[in-house]
């Protein structure tokens, strides 16, 4: 089951914060990135795979937000099925979870 225009919201909404890029992912779907990390990514209207540091993918999980990754479950990827209305924007507030990592950690490289 997926929702129907879901990708084409996630994408306007995650590319509307500052430094995203979107390209084909190389497994298929779109492909969220900031500078040469990426965010994540989604599979059609259906499905969106997410990286996490290891400890923030457990508390995600643990928490029932997100399942671990479909086919790579110990690493710090969730996925996140689209089959409900509201699954759209619980969605975008996990890729937004991932952007904040990556913007800070994005700084801290700079400071350095």
């Amino acid at each position: 089951m997926s929702r129907k225009g879901a990708q084409a919201r996630i994408t306007e909404t995650v590319t509307s914060w500052p430094g995203v890029t979107v390209q084909p992912h190389r497994f298929g779907g779109v492909e969220y990135g900031i500078g040469k990390r990426e965010i994540g990514h989604i599979h059609g209207d259906h499905l969106v795979d997410i990286p996490f540091p290891k400890k923030v993918r457990d508390e995600i999980v643990a928490a029932g937000r997100a399942l671990p990754h479909h086919i790579l479950p110990e690493t710090g990827w969730v996925s996140f099925y689209l089959r409900q209305e509201s699954d759209v924007e619980q969605a975008i507030a996990l890729l937004r979870e991932s952007y904040e990592i990556a913007v800070k950690q994005k700084s801290k490289t700079i400071e350095v």
